[in-house]
């Protein structure tokens, strides 16, 4: 029997085929605001938006683009900040107004960000305060033609319950040449804009080998399947409290910390960035149900040496899918906290789950069975045939998630699909094996790609940012095994000679510090007198990964 005729395991109280509402993405909201007008949408430190609130704001923010930005159907808009309650308001106005949200990563430095824009074509951005010089260094000789500045400020209540840090309860600034954000939420006649369920909703940027980042184009149907599908999947109900502490710019965190949340009638409460003290405080005050939470910053919680002070009890479910849960992670979650962890497993092409763990019958270190409408299969990479149960290969999938391509970029989204049994499927570059009863593992990754803390970072686009440094003659980027992190980035670098005794290893660090998102940059900095090549002249990375791969092994060894 092979992986295209494996009979899966599915939850008996589960049905096979999701039936999901054919509208988009902001009538969710529409729905719920009638439903549960008076009931929390979001809470934010103590400072609650009622649904019928959250639904106005929405409006007056796509009236705003509508008339004064003169936001047409299908134009871009892009949202630089962390989870907060206006990311979630622009994000539904942007699709009230019939226009396109394009999530950006608020890590990302100005060169980064302009590339987003550029290939984007976003006329808008909404900023953080604390983004705004970036956002404006990056918009210069691009089509922006509004940059909306907001500060957290702006969404917090008069006063601190919760002790939170300066950089939360800085006052609103307006930086020259923004718009502040109050200034668009004033009182207008509300024209929502033309949009169809199969219209591009999103456009949201991911990464492929070479290393380029690129835009996934998903319509309203593509999340929708993955919203309605979670919150089917999970049982979450109406009133059901999420902790919004995945990025909502990133897939994984948009559906389950918005998209699921605002679908049942649920309440939000966004965290901005993570922090394991102010995360306890929220999960007892708001009495949390369900929260998408990495496997390092259960870590961090779990080490919180006042936790036993916090009452958690009303936190019943933790899932993620972008980071193995290990072993010992599990068994300490659940003797504190009583929790099982449920694993699942996507891409952002695939608007986050495809995969994912029964809730009754979970398995470790697993990416779970194929979820609802969705197939999976374990082919050869090279001769694209089916595999048998058990043997490893690249996993592929399909499904109403799938996206509908890279943003103008034809032969990357042709490359990224393959005929296989007279059907299309999406290839994830990944690799692994499936069980006899369906479920799925990943051993390995077949495109090159380090996986740090759950976030991807791509090789050659931190080489080709480190190659910007003037002492460097030749660099190669390997992933390094790192205790809390899974992976971090390590940069093997070959010096100019006449650089060679002048240039420290954390000279080169500091120096990509400030020039990449905090994830992207490498943490640890080898200097060599050279780089394996082929005859060619390539440069032999594999060999360099498979060398620090011994290493880390040996070292877990010896531990």
């Amino acid at each position: 029997m092979n992986s295209s005729t494996t009979q899966h395991y599915w939850p008996h109280y589960l049905p096979r085929t999701l039936v999901k509402p054919q509208t988009t993405l902001d009538v969710n909201l529409d729905v719920s605001a009638l439903r549960f007008g008076d009931q929390v949408a979001i809470g934010f430190f103590g400072r609650d938006f009622s649904y019928r609130e959250l639904k106005a704001l929405a409006e007056r923010f796509a009236s705003w683009l509508r008339t004064e930005q003169n936001l047409q159907a299908g134009e871009r808009v892009a949202l630089y900040m962390q989870n907060c309650p206006q990311w979630i308001i622009a994000y539904y106005g942007v699709l009230k107004a019939g226009g396109v949200v394009v999530p950006v990563n608020p890590m990302n430095r100005a060169k980064e960000l302009k590339g987003q824009l550029l290939d984007s074509g976003a006329s808008v951005i909404v900023c953080m305060q604390d983004l705004a010089g970036q956002a404006i260094e990056a918009a210069a000789d691009t089509q922006i033609k509004a940059i909306v500045s907001t500060a957290y400020a702006d969404a917090l209540p008069e006063d601190d319950t919760f002790g939170l840090p300066d950089w939360i309860l800085a006052p609103v600034q307006v930086p020259s040449g923004c718009i502040g954000w109050q200034d668009t939420l004033t009182d207008r006649v509300y024209q929502p804009g033309d949009r169809k369920p199969d219209d591009l909703a999103l456009l949201n940027f991911t990464s492929g080998s070479s290393g380029a980042p690129k835009g996934c184009m998903h319509t309203h149907q593509t999340f929708m399947h993955t919203t309605v599908g979670l919150s089917t999947w999970h049982g979450h109900a109406p009133g059901t409290v999420f902790l919004g502490v995945a990025p909502m710019y990133q897939v994984a965190g948009l559906v389950v910390g918005v998209n699921c949340a605002i679908y049942v009638g649920g309440t939000v409460v966004p965290l901005p960035r993570w922090d394991r003290k102010l995360a306890a405080k929220l999960i007892q005050h708001y009495k949390i149900r369900f929260a998408g939470i990495a496997p390092t910053a259960i870590i961090d919680l779990l080490a919180l040496p006042e936790l036993d002070q916090f009452d958690l009890g009303s936190l019943k479910r933790v899932s993620f899918g972008g980071a193995s849960m290990p072993e010992s992670v599990w068994q300490r979650m659940q003797e504190r906290l009583g929790l099982s962890f449920i694993e699942a497993y996507g891409l952002t092409e695939t608007a986050a789950t495809t995969h994912i763990n029964p809730v009754d019958r979970p398995k470790r270190q697993c990416l779970g069975v194929p979820y609802f409408d969705t197939e999976s299969l374990i082919i050869d990479p090279e001769t694209l045939q089916p595999l048998p149960i058990g043997e490893q290969g690249e996993i592929i999938m399909r499904g109403p998630q799938i996206f509908k391509g890279y943003w103008n970029r034809p032969e990357d989204t042709a490359a990224a699909f393959v005929e296989v049994d007279g059907k299309t499927w999406f290839r994830s570059g990944d690799m692994g094996y499936v069980d006899g009863e369906g479920y799925f593992f990943m051993t390995d990754r077949l495109k090159r790609m380090i996986n740090a803390s759950g976030f991807k970072v791509w090789p050659a686009e931190v080489e080709s940012t480190l190659y910007g440094h003037p002492a460097i003659h030749e660099v190669c980027v390997i992933g390094a095994t790192d205790t809390y992190r899974g992976e971090t980035v390590k940069a093997v670098v070959v010096l100019r000679e006449e650089a060679r005794g002048k240039v420290t290893e954390q000279q080169i660090i500091d120096w990509a510090r400030e020039r990449m998102a905090a994830y992207k940059y490498p943490r640890i900095v080898k200097f060599a007198l050279g780089l394996p090549k082929s005859p060619v002249g390539k440069v032999l990375w594999r060999e360099l990964q498979d060398l620090e791969n011994a290493v880390g092994v040996n070292q877990g060894e010896a531990q």
